[in-house]
């Protein structure tokens, strides 16, 4: 890519787009096409083709996505098998009609079967069954991969995927009905530092092992696999490190210096046992991730706290 290339990031307000585009700005890119979801609603096809038509980009980022937590992934099945079905159909068409040099689908590690061998490899997708919580969001993000895939194969579209472990960063989501585990964490715990309360409430067990991956890393991988790596396999994204979710939040009160006690609500769902992706495909192109995970946690609850988002 060069720096005056016209460049389109889908998503570019949510926490993986904007780490996109900040880290194309830090590199001199400038020339960038970005729409509110107000103003593009990307499950309209008609009004995705029109757009395309219109500024004909050369390289895009599929960033956009409806996302969620457990909570969220549960309740609004139909929304979220939908709207992302709609959202990456439609751009992938429109970015292959309008000859679109390259295009990077951002995926997630969800797409897994509940059940996989650890850590996980890409040759393991659509060996067994998924986890029923999200279903409906990894059956899209699976599609989205075939996609590429099949534009790849039947039009030679150079259409690449990524498939990212659990994300945390700046422009995360802190609602506690819809966050995912990192950010309901740090807003719980620093919301009983300043009540002053007893105890912290931990969905689960807390026995589960997840791997976390600061946006800006994976927004440095996306960057380097656009300008490094044009096959078709799907690469994941990850640190190859995980944690439990007892330890992360011990972690969490630690880092907010919180000093009651944590209770763990085994009524509540623990999801997928363990997600620890296999990374030596990426490892091997040349890619590391850079920002461990107490130092990544401690500036993104700096950041909050600074900003009063909470």
């Amino acid at each position: 890519m060069d720096t005056g290339d016209k460049i389109y990031i889908a998503g570019h307000n949510g926490m993986v787009g904007s780490a996109i585009k900040r880290n194309l700005e830090d590199k001199g890119f400038s020339n960038f096409i970005t729409f509110s979801s107000k103003e593009l609603d990307l499950r309209d096809q008609k009004a995705v083709e029109s757009m395309f038509e219109k500024e004909k980009p050369k390289y895009v980022f599929l960033a956009a996505a409806k996302v969620g937590g457990i909570h969220a992934n549960n309740v609004y099945r139909a929304e979220f098998l939908y709207d992302n079905l709609m959202i990456e159909a439609n751009i992938i068409h429109a970015a292959y009609k309008n000859k679109v040099s390259k295009l990077l689908f951002l995926g997630s590690s969800c797409i897994y079967p509940k059940l996989a061998p650890q850590p996980l490899k890409e040759d393991y997708l659509l060996e067994g069954y998924l986890e029923h919580t999200n279903e409906p969001y990894a059956i899209a993000k699976i599609s989205g991969i075939k996609l590429c895939e099949a534009y790849r194969d039947q039009y030679g579209c150079n259409f690449i995927s990524a498939m990212p472990t659990n994300l945390y960063g700046p422009n995360d989501n802190y609602d506690l009905n819809n966050s995912h585990v990192l950010p309901a964490l740090i807003r719980k715990f620093h919301t009983a530092k300043v009540n002053q309360e007893a105890q912290v409430e931990i969905w689960g067990t807390g026995k589960p092992m997840r791997e976390f991956l600061h946006v800006d890393d994976l927004a440095q991988a996306c960057y380097f696999l656009m300008e490094n790596y044009n096959e078709k396999q799907f690469l994941n994204v990850g640190t190859g490190e995980d944690i439990s979710i007892a330890d992360l939040a011990l972690l969490v009160k630690s880092v907010v210096g919180f000093e009651g006690e944590l209770v763990f609500n085994t009524e509540k769902p623990d999801g997928t046992p363990r997600k620890l992706m296999d990374v030596s495909r990426l490892h091997a192109l040349g890619w590391k991730h850079k920002i461990e995970l107490k130092e990544g946690i401690t500036s993104v609850y700096n950041e909050v706290v600074a900003s009063g988002i909470f």
